[in-house]
């Protein structure tokens, strides 16, 4: 009988250690930047004809960027000849 419950303790231990915290799984395009991929090579100054509904910061190089995460928020990345090389969401 002893033996049966240390069987079952042991068992019941391992069981737990495989147990996986639930993964977070976020939007992928959260701000729409996969509908923009085709701004990629133009200047920057194209994104003023364009009348976005969320938030958008542009990044140029050298621009400090604060670590933020906001999933709304569209990022685009700029060279140094003002245009566009990277489009994301954060």
């Amino acid at each position: 009988m002893r033996r049966t419950l240390l069987l079952i303790a042991a068992a019941a231990s391992l069981t737990a250690c495989g147990r996986k915290e639930p993964e977070i799984i976020l939007p992928t395009d959260s701000c729409g930047a996969v509908r923009l991929t085709g701004l990629v090579g133009q200047p920057a100054e194209v994104l003023e004809t364009i009348r976005f509904t969320q938030p958008v910061r542009v990044v140029r190089p050298g621009d400090m960027v604060t670590m933020d995460f906001s999933p709304a928020r569209l990022t685009v990345e700029t060279n140094e000849a003002g245009r566009i090389v990277r489009l994301a969401c954060g």
